[in-house]
């Protein structure tokens, strides 16, 4: 297909249709000082294919590179060791091309592979049912709040400090347009978690409260108090996994009765990426289902009996009216899915519970280390890969001094919550099967230097 741009009086009649005066028209929602108002002074108007390669390349190359030096980055995005075959498997044509099942009876394969893939989260989750997935864990965290109030007929969600706050802000943008209330709070630097004021707040408006496991600065509750006391006041408890390789070696929010569990599914299968695309895992109570966002792929036999896959369940808007339904999420993380169904499949249960075992033992081996070093306090008793440290300086410029040394030391609560003094000295560090000894002592050894 040729590429046949707009004519000036194309865009002059579009503008006007829709009563606007010019292009910038459509852009006031972005704050005047965050818009261009001209080229980027310090790019090119032009420049030949090979300059731009060499250039981009150049850029490149001031990127320290996970896989190159020690790294210790976690809050929701880990590096964690993929096998080669699962990247060989999803390149295959009749997956890497395969975007979604319009005709879905016809695509008997996506189908099979999304319905695996359901049957793996579930069983991951401790939840009854799972969905062909979602765009990423923060928009299914806020898919299950829109689904808690669809279900409870009530406006407000509580949710932990020690929900992620980059969870939080995509669930504050998204209750702008439904007037849900989220009554939100910050994490406290200590090794309690805020269980005891999550169950305190709730009350007859409540529609659900959501809580992440382990949370954002590492720490694990039991949550089936806080279950019991959302089920009293008749509220939905929404749990959150952003490492799910934890729930190999601890128990699953399913089992504590948690109603509906989310998460991010980036740790098994799918790459740092800089960021995206990830895979977003939703799964519910049985009771719930018809409420649950996103497709449901289901088992049938055909008229001659065979085993076959079906779209069991799919209240998108591309499927039924508008007003009916439960998600605008259009598509699945198909790809991003049977990465992670492979090498899910790959480590099969006794894989992912050794997998998860090496990554706490070797975390708590890093947590002593470091918790040696003067000027640094560990501040996380309990975790599975990931704990939180106070640093006797504030973080921000250590971990850029750290850096500067080619160590990738964690991720500041300076930088999560800017302008929270309490919070600016705390560091949380994440530890995986792909870190070694020599990376924590590296570690271990700048912290003494700069804070000394």
């Amino acid at each position: 297909m040729r590429y046949l741009p707009l004519t000036r009086n194309d865009r002059q009649a579009m503008l006007a249709t829709i009563g606007a005066h010019s292009i910038d028209d459509l852009f006031v929602d972005v704050p005047e000082a965050a818009r261009l108002n001209g080229p980027i002074d310090d790019l090119p108007m032009h420049a030949s294919e090979l300059a731009v390669e060499r250039h981009m390349a150049a850029l490149a190359r001031q990127n320290l590179v996970a896989g190159e030096v020690p790294f210790f980055l976690g809050c929701g995005a880990y590096r964690h060791h993929v096998p080669a075959s699962v990247d060989h498997l999803i390149q295959r044509g009749e997956f890497l091309t395969a975007y979604t099942p319009y005709q879905p009876e016809i695509a008997q394969g996506t189908l099979q592979m999304l319905f695996e893939f359901q049957t793996q989260v579930a069983r991951l989750l401790g939840t009854d049912v799972a969905n062909a997935s979602m765009y990423d864990g923060s928009t299914a965290c806020w898919e299950a709040i829109g689904m808690a109030r669809r279900i409870t007929k009530r406006g407000k969600a509580i949710l932990s400090g020690g929900l992620h706050p980059h969870y939080v802000s995509v669930a504050r943008t998204m209750a702008k347009y439904t007037g849900d209330l989220l009554e939100t709070a910050l994490p406290q630097l200590t090794a309690d978690t805020d269980i005891n004021r999550l169950i305190a707040r709730i009350d007859d408006d409540t529609s659900c409260v959501v809580v992440q496991y382990p949370d954002i600065l590492g720490r694990i509750a039991d949550l089936r108090p806080l279950a019991d006391a959302c089920h009293a006041k008749k509220a939905l408890l929404i749990a959150v996994v952003t490492e799910p390789v934890a729930l190999g070696a601890i128990k699953a929010p399913g089992e504590m009765d948690a109603d509906i569990v989310v998460g991010e599914g980036q740790s098994i299968g799918v790459g740092l990426q800089f960021g995206g695309p990830y895979v977003g895992l939703f799964g519910c109570k049985e009771k719930y289902v018809r409420q649950m966002p996103g497709r449901l792929c289901g088992e049938t036999l055909d008229a001659d009996g065979r085993r076959g896959f079906v779209l069991t369940l799919s209240t998108r808007e591309q499927h039924i009216r508008r007003e009916k339904a439960t998600s605008n999420i259009c598509t699945n993380s198909g790809l991003c899915a049977l990465a992670f169904s492979i090498h899910m499949t790959l480590l099969g249960e006794a894989g992912l519970r050794r997998l998860a075992e090496l990554n706490h033992v070797g975390a708590s081996a890093a947590a002593d280390r470091l918790a040696d070093v003067d000027g640094v306090e560990l501040v996380t008793d309990q975790f599975f890969n990931e704990f939180t440290l106070k640093l006797s300086k504030e973080a921000r410029p250590v971990v850029r001094q750290l850096a500067d040394r080619r160590i990738l030391a964690g991720v500041s609560l300076g930088r999560l919550y800017p302008g929270v003094a309490d919070l600016d000295h705390g560091l949380v560090v994440a530890v995986t099967e792909t870190t070694t000894e020599d990376d924590v002592e590296a570690l271990a050894s700048a912290l003494e230097e700069v804070l000394a």
